[in-house]
């Protein structure tokens, strides 16, 4: 496949995953998914950025992208849910590890910040998408969100969205 077309296939394929990565910023808020909760090393478990309406508005918007893209692009019917779940789960996963090791929300741990929610929608969509998955596919979707995922945080930075540019 020619790169251009790869890159397309690239971000049709993590688009679920982007809505459902970035709607909570618009929606979110309300009751932390942790209840406030603190880990046993005495740090909160999520943090509070991390909320109920958030993951709810997350797999919905992602879901809802998801299902176009599967009438549109003949894609498996659960498609969109397994990567917004996915990307909500990853994102989580990261929001856990920077508790671990002493980062506030909002602090930012690069690479992780940037590609948590991409990793947990590959592996949550791979059951159901593994014979249109490749390595190429992957690699590109890896290149293209570090930039995409940089540019998008500014940019909501600058409007306001975002305490933080990162």
């Amino acid at each position: 496949m020619e790169p251009l077309g790869l890159i397309a296939e690239s971000l049709t394929f993590i688009f679920p995953a982007y809505c459902a990565n970035a709607i909570p910023v618009l929606a979110g808020g309300g009751r932390p998914l942790d209840f406030g909760r603190e880990f046993i090393d005495g740090r909160p478990i999520l943090g509070k950025n991390k909320t109920f309406r958030g993951f709810i508005s997350g797999l919905i918007a992602g879901t809802t992208v998801g299902l176009i893209e599967s009438w549109l692009l003949n894609y498996p019917p659960l498609f969109g849910f397994f990567m917004s779940i996915g990307a909500l789960m990853g994102d989580l996963t990261g929001a856990f590890a920077k508790r671990r090791i002493g980062l506030s929300s909002g602090e930012p741990l690069p690479v992780v910040d940037q590609l948590s929610f991409l990793i947990g929608a590959i592996l949550f969509s791979f059951p159901i998408f593994w014979n249109r998955l490749s390595w190429e596919l992957v690699a590109v979707a890896i290149s293209v969100t570090l930039p995409i995922h940089v540019l998008t945080n500014f940019a909501a930075y600058k409007v306001g969205l975002k305490s933080h540019p990162w």
